[in-house]
């Protein structure tokens, strides 16, 4: 007996898309519904960041809904600023199924080299309402001297 198989121009790209994560060494996480309907690959990700600067620092925002300040990591370390952690996926609880599940979810780790004139010992960190707040002070410019030079 012959069976027919259903054409799935997605189930395609899925594929293609499974066989580049694994050719770039990354296993694509996978939520299937187990009832052969939808399945969803996850990428991976990294959260949104905006950085800008003042006269007197620079400043690193980045977004981290449903995360709490413990589940994050701020390290400098060689020049090299670090944000690091990891958003888990929510559970289903008795009587709860999830239908679609289109956020992004796992671990993250953002780098970003520091600036010249920024001093990486007095960074502070701030995590209010979601969002990561990362204040670099930057170095005091030197004014310039001016020498009287005494002519003889």
């Amino acid at each position: 007996m012959t069976m027919l198989t259903r054409w799935d121009p997605f189930r395609e790209l899925e594929d293609m898309h499974n066989r580049l994560s694994t050719f770039f060494n990354r296993a694509p996480a996978r939520l299937g519904w187990g009832d052969g309907g939808e399945s969803l690959a996850l990428a991976d990700w990294s959260p949104a960041v905006d950085i800008t600067e003042d006269d007197k620092e620079y400043l690193i925002k980045a977004e981290l809904p449903e995360m709490k300040k413990e589940e994050v990591k701020v390290t400098v370390e060689n020049g090299v600023l670090s944000i690091s952690g990891e958003r888990k996926l929510e559970e289903e609880k008795k009587g709860r199924r999830f239908h679609r599940v289109e956020r992004a979810y796992g671990a993250f780790e953002r780098s970003f080299s520091l600036p010249e004139d920024a001093t990486a010992t007095d960074v502070k960190a701030e995590f209010v309402d979601g969002v990561l707040r990362v204040h670099l002070p930057k170095v005091p410019a030197a004014k310039p001297k001016a020498l009287e030079v005494k002519v003889a």
